[in-house]
């Protein structure tokens, strides 16, 4: 049982959403189209899919208290991320994942992985954004519910071992914490995110959709 997460680990903080919308105007805003149907599992706070701008959004998390947090017009769903029954088959266009696939086991991810292409629409893909053990290795256990470590080959691997085709890979896309090491302004975090260097980027970002029969 994770306990009181949020509580413990996972306090809510303005300055992240204050991050989250500088990286949908910098960066997420030119990967969703407006008449898109987005899927924000382990939704958390809200914080990514209030920032959202499309069609229909949907929030999906096991925290009760979720509902409470997300925009008005924002869809909930409480419940594990295995379980996408709610959703209608072929309609998701962009499911996105923040630091969620970590925390679960490997044939968890496996099942969310399976399920989730029965969802996605013929142009849907799934965005993964979570942290990389290659760069995180020393800080990547402090968070007591993490239970598998990914790396930008191995969760990609994983990825393709299952169906889905890979079609980005960033290995240093954001710092670790993004509330608290990635600067708050956001010129800063537009120069962040088209700079070639980063030093502190501890996360990756995968991008993947499923493969084809005929591929």
């Amino acid at each position: 049982m994770s306990g009181d997460y949020h509580g413990s680990r996972l306090h809510e903080d303005s300055r992240r959403g204050g991050v989250w919308r500088a990286l949908w105007r910098y960066y997420f805003s030119r990967q969703v189209k407006l008449d898109d149907c987005v899927l924000d599992m382990g939704a958390g706070y809200g914080d990514f899919i209030n920032t959202v701008v499309a069609r229909r959004r949907i929030a999906l998390d096991i925290w009760p208290a979720m509902p409470s947090h997300v925009a008005p017009g924002v869809e909930t769903i409480v419940g594990p991320v295995q379980d996408l029954s709610a959703i209608e088959n072929g309609n998701v266009d962009f499911a996105f994942a923040s630091n969620l696939f970590e925390h679960l086991t490997q044939d968890a991810l496996v099942e969310v992985l399976a399920t989730l292409r029965t969802k996605l629409s013929p142009r849907g893909r799934l965005t993964i954004l979570q942290p990389n053990y290659r760069y995180a290795f020393r800080e990547y256990f402090d968070d007591y519910t993490h239970v598998t470590a990914y790396s930008h080959v191995s969760l990609p691997d994983l990825l393709s071992a299952h169906g889905w085709e890979i079609m980005e890979v960033h290995p240093r896309f954001l710092p670790l914490s993004i509330k608290s090491r990635l600067p708050s302004w956001p010129i800063l975090i537009a120069a962040y995110l088209r700079s070639p260097f980063k030093p502190m980027g501890k996360q990756m970002l995968v991008v993947a959709r499923p493969r084809t029969q005929q591929a």
